[in-house]
C-alpha cells in the first residue's frame, strides 16, 4: 500500500461528510439541529463514496492485499503476531506449571 492512495482515500471520504455538512448547515432547519445535519452529511458522504471513490478504495486494498501476501511469501511477522505467540508461551507455561499433580499427597482427602 503506497501511503499516497490512503491519503487521497482518506481527504475525500472527509470530504464527501464535510461538503454536504456544510451546505446542510446553511438551512435554518439544521441551523437548530445541527447533529440531524451531521447524520444526514454521513448518510449522503457515505453514499457518494460508495458511487464515486470505488478506484481509490480498489487502490488502497489492493496495496494492503499486496503486502500481506508478500509478508505471508516471505515468512515475515508482525510484531502482534510475534507478541502474540510470546503472551501464548507465557499463558502455556504458566498452565503447567500451576496444574494439580495426577496423584494425591498424603494430606489430601478425596471431594465427596
Amino acid at each position: 500500500m503506497r501511503a499516497r492512495s490512503a491519503l487521497v482515500y482518506t481527504v475525500l471520504r472527509l470530504l464527501a461528510f464535510l461538503v454536504p455538512l456544510v451546505v446542510l448547515l446553511f438551512f435554518p432547519v439544521f441551523q437548530e439541529l445541527p447533529w440531524l445535519a451531521a447524520i444526514f452529511a454521513a448518510l449522503i458522504g457515505l453514499s457518494l463514496s460508495l458511487l464515486f471513490l470505488r478506484r481509490p478504495l480498489d487502490s488502497v486494498t489492493g496495496g494492503l492485499a499486496e503486502r500481506r501476501a508478500q509478508r505471508t511469501a516471505t515468512g515475515r511477522r508482525t510484531g502482534a503476531e510475534t507478541d502474540a505467540d510470546t503472551e501464548d508461551a507465557v499463558v502455556d507455561a504458566t498452565r503447567h506449571d500451576d496444574a494439580p499433580a495426577t496423584g494425591t499427597s498424603e494430606g489430601d482427602a478425596p471431594l465427596r
